[in-house]
């Protein structure tokens, strides 16, 4: 598998197709339910008419709106959902030299640096856990591969389960933006993160108890007066959760659960979770994004433990189990804010 994405069309070729549902009078019918005005205008169904007969036709013009779908960009190939345990056994078997050689080994401390991180620093990984380290390590080393199909299966299935579609869409457009990443191709904010970003993000949207909470801030991220680029927000998170595990910050929670990725999986939905309750109960809006990333990425490395236990008593007694999130320090005025979409949370690929 290459570490780099494919693909040859042109960046100017691909921005000139509109989104999905903005460009062909075909789509817009079948948005409009033509499939549905037909069939009730054709009067009461015959005693006859089978409801396969009907599911057939349903199929035929979901097959219609697909090849239209592809008409508009890079053709939007039909791809079945992918769930996150078979994209995460893709990975555990794929071949991932050229992303695990971008790993760099870890710093020897020496002297009283490592007497202090003896004494006082986190526990280390135990080893029989490094190799999941490794694979999460390196996925964020791996790039979005248009060549891939699992990795555009990946893709697809993020873009079908915030939006509710049925359908496929292009591999470029402004369709990507309007899922809060920086431009027609999603691939371009991955850096630093590559394809554990859009792992952590179809974790979110596939995991039963986690996709009412992505689709609650996925709203919230289209809100009038409180939007923010959700994809870009999620890469935020991801980059942020990396770092801690790269600190050795989670090993205490990963040696007791046995495990790597869960926990990294369920401290980004931790993460969101606190931002999200933030962001809505204090009414934040774009300007105050850094300086909440910050505060969350100090919350991340400080207390993974409480921001877990918060999930866990979301997941099992509602979002108003916990009474509301105190108060944030003052933000910083907009004009020290700058939301590029990294916003300085630039990490090292190191092992720890």
């Amino acid at each position: 598998m290459s570490g780099a994405a494919g693909g040859s069309e042109r960046p100017e070729e691909r921005q000139r197709f509109p989104p999905p549902g903005k460009s062909g009078p075909l789509s817009a019918l079948g948005q409009n339910g033509l499939l549905q005005a037909l069939v009730q205008g054709a009067g009461p169904p015959a005693a006859h008419e089978s409801s396969e007969e009907l599911q057939r036709a349903r199929e035929e013009w979901e097959a219609v709106e697909e090849i239209q779908s592809g008409l508009r960009g890079t053709p939007a190939v039909p791809a079945a959902p992918i769930s996150f345990q078979e994209a995460l056994q893709f990975f555990e078997t794929a071949e991932l030299g050229e992303c695990r050689r971008k790993l760099r080994a870890p710093r020897r401390r020496q002297g009283l640096a490592a007497l202090l991180r003896f004494l006082f620093g986190p526990p280390r990984l135990q080893p029989q856990l490094r190799g999941e380290q490794e694979l999460a390590l390196a996925m964020a080393q791996c790039a979005l591969d248009d060549n891939e199909s699992v990795h555009m299966r990946i893709l697809q299935t993020i873009y079908k389960k915030l939006t509710h579609s049925h359908l496929g869409c292009p591999r470029y457009g402004a369709h990507w933006e309007e899922l809060g990443f920086q431009g027609a191709d999603p691939g371009t904010d991955l850096r630093g993160t590559g394809m554990l970003a859009l792992m952590q993000l179809l974790f979110f949207v596939m995991d039963p108890q986690m996709l009412p909470l992505a689709l609650d801030i996925f709203r919230l991220s289209q809100h009038e007066t409180q939007e923010f680029p959700f994809g870009i927000m999620s890469v935020n998170i991801t980059r942020i959760v990396l770092q801690a595990l790269r600190e050795e910050r989670l090993s205490r929670e990963c040696n007791r659960r046995q495990q790597v990725i869960a926990v990294l999986n369920d401290l980004y939905a931790a993460a969101f979770l606190r931002l999200y309750r933030v962001w809505k109960g204090q009414h934040k809006t774009i300007a105050d994004s850094c300086f909440l990333l910050k505060e969350l990425e100090l919350s991340t490395k400080r207390k993974p433990k409480q921001l877990l236990k918060s999930l866990e008593a979301f997941v099992n007694r509602g979002p108003g189990a916990e009474g509301p999130d105190p108060p944030s320090p003052p933000s910083p005025s907009s004009r020290e804010l700058s939301f590029t979409g990294l916003c300085d949370l630039e990490g090292e690929p190191r092992l720890s």
